[in-house]
C-alpha cells in the first residue's frame, strides 16, 4: 500500500532564539508525532544578519540563506511561513506573508497595535489560509488538561484567579538594552501576552481591566557605552474582571530578582480548583471541591496529576510517556498543531483572531496604566 505524504516547505524570516526555537521544533516534529501523512522541509531562512542566515543554512539543513524577505514570500516551493522577528516587523511580514498566499505561523504579540492586529486577523480570516499564534504554553500536557478539566466543568463557575510570569533579568542597570526595552518591546507584550493568553484560554473573555506599570530604570546603557532612555515596562500588574462578576490578578516582570522563568497560575471556582508552575512542567495540580471534608482530612486536598509527557495520538509513542517535558516541548506540539491545521484546511489554535483579542487587552491595560482608571475591553 502506497502512503502519500504531502510535504510542506518552509521559510523563516528572523533567527535569533525564537526562529532557532521554530527550527528545531521542525527537525523534531517526525521524532515525536511518526508517520503522519505530511512532512516540512526547512527551505529559505531570511535574517538581516547575514552570518545568521548563512549559518542556519550551513548548520541546520535549510537550502537557502538571504537578507531580503521578499525572496521567502515570492519562493512558490516555500508553503508555512515562519515571523520570528522583533514585535514591531510582524504586521508588515505577516500581511505580506498572507498576500502571497502563505499559512502563517507567527510569534507572540501578534502586531503591536490593537488595529494591526485586528487588520491582520482580517485578512487571515479573508484569505482562507491557517494562521496561527505561537503562544505555546497552551500546548503541555498539563495545560491541555487543566483546558480539559474546566470544559468538563469540574472547576463549576469560576470565582477567581491570578497569575504571573516572572523574570529576573532587568534587575541589572548595566546590562546593555536590547529590541525589547524599545516602545514596541515591554514586559507586557514579552511576558505579559503568554499569561494573558493562557488565562485567557482557560477562563474566556475579559469584561475590563486595570494596570499599573512601572520602568525599573529611566536610562539605560546602549552596547557603545552611551545613554538610553526607556519607555518600556519592567513591571506590570492587572486587575481583571470577567463578564460574570469574578476578578483576577495577572503580573509580569522582569525584576523580580531570584526567578529563571516562571509562569504559574490558579483559577479557582465552585467546584474546584486548578494551579500550574511552568518551572515544574509535568505536573498540574488539581482540587476537587466535591469531595466529602472529613475528621483528620477526608478526601479534600489539592492532587498532583501525572501530566507528564502523556500528549494524545500520535504525539504519544516517543519518548515513554512518563518521561518528563521541557519548555521545547510545548513549541514542538504548538508547531505540530499548526501543521496538522495546515494540512487539514483548519485555521490557527490560537488564530489571528485569538491573537488580536489579546493585543486588545494589552492595549486597553496600557490606557489604563496611563489614564489611572479601569478600561472596559
Amino acid at each position: 500500500m502506497v502512503i502519500t505524504v504531502t510535504e510542506y516547505g518552509v521559510g523563516i524570516i528572523g533567527m535569533g532564539f525564537m526562529g532557532k526555537t521554530h527550527t528545531f521544533a521542525h527537525k523534531a516534529l517526525p521524532f515525536y508525532y511518526p508517520n503522519l501523512p505530511y512532512k516540512t522541509k526547512l527551505v529559505g531562512v531570511c535574517n538581516r544578519s547575514a552570518g545568521a542566515a548563512e549559518y542556519a543554512r550551513d548548520s541546520l539543513g535549510f537550502e537557502y540563506a538571504t537578507q531580503n524577505e521578499d525572496e521567502i514570500f515570492n519562493d512558490e516551493r516555500i508553503r508555512l511561513v515562519h515571523i520570528c522577528t522583533p514585535n514591531a516587523c510582524h504586521f508588515e511580514q505577516a500581511k505580506k506573508a498572507l498576500a502571497a498566499g502563505k499559512h502563517v505561523y507567527c510569534d507572540k504579540p501578534l502586531t503591536v497595535t490593537a488595529e494591526e492586529a485586528d487588520a491582520l486577523a482580517a485578512a487571515a480570516d479573508a484569505s482562507g489560509l491557517t494562521a496561527q499564534v505561537a503562544f505555546q504554553n497552551r500546548f503541555f500536557p498539563a495545560t491541555l488538561r487543566a483546558r480539559q478539566l474546566v470544559e468538563e466543568g469540574r472547576l463549576g463557575d469560576i470565582l477567581c484567579f491570578r497569575s504571573e510570569y516572572l523574570h529576573s533579568g532587568a534587575v541589572d542597570p548595566d546590562k546593555p538594552v536590547g529590541w525589547k526595552q524599545t516602545e514596541s518591546g515591554g514586559v507586557l507584550r514579552d511576558l505579559g501576552s503568554h499569561a494573558v493568553d493562557l488565562v485567557y484560554s482557560l477562563v474566556g473573555a475579559f469584561d475590563s481591566v486595570f494596570c499599573t506599570r512601572r520602568v525599573l530604570y529611566p536610562n539605560r546603557p546602549n552596547k557603545d557605552g552611551t545613554m538610553h532612555t526607556i519607555t518600556a515596562e519592567d513591571h506590570v500588574t492587572m486587575l481583571l474582571t470577567l463578564p460574570g462578576g469574578a476578578t483576577g490578578t495577572i503580573e509580569a516582570s522582569k525584576i523580580a530578582t531570584g526567578i529563571d522563568d516562571e509562569l504559574r497560575f490558579e483559577i479557582h471556582g465552585t467546584k474546584g480548583a486548578i494551579r500550574f508552575n511552568l518551572m515544574q512542567p509535568n505536573t498540574l495540580w488539581f482540587y476537587d471541591h466535591t469531595k466529602p471534608e472529613a475528621v483528620y482530612g477526608g478526601e479534600r486536598g489539592f492532587t498532583a496529576l501525572e501530566c507528564t509527557a502523556r500528549y494524545a495520538p500520535p504525539g504519544n509513542v516517543f519518548p515513554s510517556q512518563k518521561n518528563g517535558v521541557g519548555w521545547i516541548r510545548a513549541h514542538c506540539h504548538s508547531l505540530y498543531t499548526f501543521v496538522d491545521n495546515v494540512h487539514h484546511g483548519r485555521a490557527g489554535t490560537p488564530s489571528f483572531a485569538d491573537g488580536a483579542y489579546i493585543q486588545r487587552v494589552m492595549e486597553r491595560a496600557l490606557e489604563s496604566a496611563e489614564s489611572g482608571r479601569t478600561e472596559r475591553i
